[in-house]
């Protein structure tokens, strides 16, 4: 069996010749940035673009203490039932998020047509 190495930024600390170099970096204008060797990216590109393959979300083990007749409802379709328990409650979480978006929308709208 391979060993799985993860290396993550954060792993590695900021040394203070990386900090000034990183300062000196931050305060060139935005000018001086040379975009010569990357072609623009037209609409077709992100039509055709789909999400990394290779992604695959961070899990946590936990303890999760369900009623007795979810669980017979999830396991009776078979393998995979705590995938399908994590896509229930990703799509529950995407639509949460989704309505708090929509009222944030929905209460700036509202806030840019009373001071207008």
């Amino acid at each position: 069996m391979k060993k799985i190495v993860r290396k993550n930024l954060l792993d590695s600390r900021l040394t203070a010749a990386r900090r000034r170099r990183l300062t000196k970096l931050a305060q060139r204008p935005d000018s001086d940035i040379d975009f010569s060797d990357i072609p623009p990216l037209g609409e077709t590109f992100w039509q055709n673009a789909v999400r990394n393959p290779f992604y695959r979300p961070l899990k946590k083990q936990l303890t999760l203490r369900l009623d007795a007749d979810i669980i017979a409802w999830l396991r009776r379709k078979g393998k995979g039932y705590q995938t399908r328990a994590n896509a229930f409650l990703r799509a529950a979480m995407l639509r949460d998020l989704d309505q708090r978006r929509g009222k944030k929308r929905l209460v700036a709208s509202r806030t840019q047509r009373q001071r207008g």
